[in-house]
């Protein structure tokens, strides 16, 4: 009995002390919650007090003479800017600055494109990845240059047709807004810069680069001798390519000239879905070129041509060692190819216009597909 009413005390006692625990934790836990709100009041009492003297500073400030002086400033020179830039879209350099400019077909940069797409593509695979950054800077200011200079050259050769043609009808030179000798100044000038770009290569690509003037400045007059002048903007085109290879892996091989045969093959494909656009106005005006030469076999002529291009591209990554990503670039740019058949199906202009223009997608899968190819080449 002595031990039971002995465990009943200790029992009673524990639980005391533990009652008495709780209710000073509880105090303790009161005391702590009063001092957090108080704490926090303060600190919202502060950033009340702050907010208040932030405003009379502002007030103060806005009530400001210097402050009336900046905002009367200000408006002056805004004024003055809007005068200034009106006054500038009014003068004869900006006009004349802006007529060059759609000479040189800037506003539509789909040609630029066009020609980026497989000097891109020479450029990676001569370097095996990445290029040299010099070389890869020259050669996208260099398309940039020459597509524009062959644009103004263009205009000039075609100066007595585009004025019968509805598609070009407004073109500066021809609707007499430019005149000839302007013309020839943005050409040489465009393609001056482009040559000083390209002094700064290797002694081959310099002595290639000649060829490429050759070609650009012909190019726009074989339409009045032969019906093969988009094979002959393939080789202007094309011409870009092998100069990126040398002047990335300072030789020529055969893939060098593979991609040039790819980039002929191409540009003769969708130029031809452009001469289409222009077909009746061509024909009355006596102008050739291979949708008129093709005539009735254009779309299937265009096919065996997509499909050789095909052919060439898969025996470009078999001789650069290309691997998976390339080889799924082929087979998007395939795809594209498909589409482009369905769109000139019943030869509409407007949407051959858009064929052509999807052109553009089709060298942008290629170039993605060598891109990733050389960027996982480790994973191959």
């Amino acid at each position: 009995m002595k031990t039971s009413n002995s465990f009943s005390d200790m029992f009673s006692t524990l639980l005391l002390k533990i009652k008495k625990i709780g209710q000073q934790s509880g105090t303790l836990l009161k005391k702590l919650a009063v001092i957090v709100l108080s704490f926090l009041d303060a600190l919202s009492a502060l950033f009340k007090l702050a907010i208040r003297k932030i405003n009379g500073v502002m007030d103060k400030l806005a009530q400001h003479p210097a402050l009336d002086k900046i905002e009367a400033l200000y408006h002056r020179c805004l004024k003055q800017i809007k005068r200034w830039l009106t006054a500038t879209r009014n003068s004869s350099v900006y006009k004349k600055l802006a007529l060059y400019f759609l000479l040189a077909r800037l506003d539509k940069p789909i040609g630029i494109l066009l020609l980026l797409w497989p000097t891109l593509i020479a450029l990676w695979i001569a370097a095996e990845g990445w290029p040299d950054p010099l070389v890869l800077f020259v050669f996208v200011m260099g398309v940039t240059l020459m597509r524009s200079a062959g644009c103004a050259i263009n205009d000039y050769a075609d100066r007595h047709i585009d004025n019968k043609v509805a598609r070009t009808r407004e073109r500066p030179l021809t609707s007499g807004k430019i005149t000839e000798k302007e013309a020839l100044l943005v050409f040489a000038s465009l393609s001056l810069i482009a040559f000083i770009l390209v002094l700064f290569m290797n002694e081959l690509t310099i002595w290639m680069s000649l060829g490429g003037i050759i070609l650009a400045v012909s190019y726009p007059f074989m339409k009045r001798y032969h019906y093969l002048p988009q094979v002959h903007l393939g080789a202007a085109f094309g011409w870009s390519a092998p100069m990126a290879y040398t002047a990335q892996a300072n030789e020529v091989t055969a893939v060098t000239w593979l991609i040039f045969l790819a980039t002929i093959l191409w540009a003769t494909a969708y130029d031809t879905m452009y001469a289409m656009v222009d077909y009746d106005d061509d024909i009355k005006i006596g102008v050739k070129s291979t949708a008129i030469l093709f005539g009735n076999q254009d779309k299937l002529i265009i096919g065996i041509i997509q499909i050789l291009l095909v052919l060439n591209l898969i025996l470009i990554g078999q001789r650069a060692e290309l691997s998976g990503f390339y080889y799924l670039g082929v087979a998007a740019a395939s795809v594209f190819a498909a589409y482009q058949q369905y769109l000139i199906r019943d030869r509409d202009p407007a949407l051959c216009f858009k064929a052509f223009l999807n052109n553009n997608w089709f060298g942008m899968v290629l170039f993605i597909g060598v891109f990733m190819d050389y960027q996982f080449a480790a994973v191959r």
